[in-house]
């Protein structure tokens, strides 16, 4: 079991996330193409140091062939967020970083490229 600075529902924890997703543009969600979010506790590795995973093909990889697919896959954990934060602003401001990282990922820019740019 993952110890928590932070206590927090995850109804709580899947409002900030809706509220992270309300913060991104409307310009740039209406070009996301077939992709859900989820909220899940922990990955399902046990891995308590992994707050987000983008699963699926980015925008940039997608050809002619691509089609009939379930949606890409974006999901934000809860109990790792929770564990490296120590305030509930910490939780809102770590869930909107990670939100923004994993749409990143769906639109091609890999972690190298996001670290540069102070979303890693």
């Amino acid at each position: 079991m993952v110890t928590v600075p932070v206590e927090m529902s995850r109804e709580r924890f899947e409002e900030l996330v809706g509220e992270a997703l309300d913060e991104v543009p409307v310009e740039l969600l209406t070009m996301m193409n077939n992709v859900v979010f989820m909220v899940e506790d922990a990955p399902p590795d046990g891995s308590d140091d992994l707050l987000g995973l983008y699963e699926g093909t980015a925008l940039t990889d997608r050809g002619w062939d691509y089609a009939g697919v379930l949606p890409d896959r974006i999901t934000i954990y809860r109990l790792p967020t929770l564990k490296v934060c120590d305030t509930e602003t910490d939780v809102i401001d770590e869930v909107a970083i990670t939100v923004v990282h994993e749409i990143a990922h769906h639109f091609g820019i890999d972690d190298h490229r996001l670290h540069e740019l102070g979303w890693g």
